[in-house]
């Protein structure tokens, strides 16, 4: 059984930094590519970052690009999505996911596999 938890999310002000966890069991995340979704209330779930799980390159939704950074401890069964300098529009609830290496695009959401229930991530101006 898989299951992949997140934790981290919180209210903090513009600017601020939060770190956001994904533990997995029952899956080794060194062999899938994980990522991070992101979706606000009335809005669709989108792309915020990703680890190839075939290159181990990184990819970043423009919007969080030089602010969100993610990683992978692959001792730890854990992908980390640090976020700093927060806005406001970073707003909503964040979910990690996991699927088998593919060469299809990071970004597509029906793509993946498994998924976390979310943590809530609110930015205050």
């Amino acid at each position: 059984q898989v299951q992949l938890v997140e934790s981290g999310g919180g209210l903090v002000q513009a600017g601020g930094s939060l770190r956001l966890s994904c533990a997995a069991s029952g899956r080794t995340l060194s062999r899938y590519t994980v990522a991070w979704f992101h979706q606000a209330p009335g809005k669709e779930r989108e792309f915020v970052a990703g680890i190839s799980g075939i290159s181990t390159n990184t990819y970043y939704a423009d919007s969080v690009k030089g602010r969100f950074t993610i990683a992978k401890d692959n001792a730890k069964n854990t992908v980390y999505l640090q976020m700093n300098n927060l806005k406001p529009e970073d707003t909503a609830v964040y979910y990690c996911a996991i699927k088998i290496p593919d060469y299809q695009s990071l970004h597509l959401g029906h793509l993946y596999d498994y998924w976390g229930q979310g943590t809530q991530v609110t930015v205050s101006s």
